[in-house]
């Protein structure tokens, strides 16, 4: 279980870096997104953030006894992370499907580098999913925390997706749709 833990926070730190890189070389000050910047900036710092509590989480649920998250509160991170994964996933192959179909884009549009990218996510949830069902076998705890994780992730998405650019939007730091 350590092995995956100490993986699964590589893979969230890994992740991160390319917000990262991308805010250090100022990446989308020209061009196509030039007009989004600003959002692109908080969305970018905003991931960071996310995927360093990712990285937490998964040294959290193979530690011994960690004493300042309770069991309990780290089985809801550690499975909404793995739903928040498993859905954003899950929704890159519903669009690659869409594309493929021909209901959404064409398939000329589906590279290797995208194809790798979706299976580097499919990887991570599962990784998360083996870390959630270890940390809740490991503290016997009940099934509500699983629950409430799997149900925070939607909402979690939500919040990333769709709430924050609208509020972008409204504070002027991206244009209006």
């Amino acid at each position: 279980m350590t092995a995956i833990g100490l993986l699964m926070a590589l893979w969230c730190v890994g992740f991160a870096v390319f917000n990262i890189v991308f805010e250090a070389t100022d990446r989308f000050a020209d061009g196509a997104y030039a007009d989004y910047s600003s959002a692109i900036t908080v969305m970018n710092w905003l991931v960071v953030g996310l995927k360093a509590l990712g990285a937490a989480v998964a040294l959290l649920s193979v530690a011994k006894r960690p004493t300042f998250v309770p069991p309990a509160l780290l089985a809801v991170l550690v499975w909404g992370v793995f739903a928040t994964l498993g859905l954003y996933a899950a929704g890159s192959v519903v669009q690659a499907v869409g594309m493929v179909s021909g209901l959404a884009g064409g398939v000329e549009q589906i590279d290797t580098a995208g194809v790798g990218y979706v299976l580097l996510f499919l990887l991570a949830a599962a990784g998360f999913g083996i870390l959630a069902v270890s940390h809740s076998r490991r503290n016997g705890l009940r099934k509500g925390s699983a629950v409430l994780g799997v149900l925070g992730a939607p909402a979690v998405l939500g919040l990333v997706l769709l709430a924050v650019p609208t509020l972008l939007a409204a504070l002027g730091l991206m244009p209006r749709p």
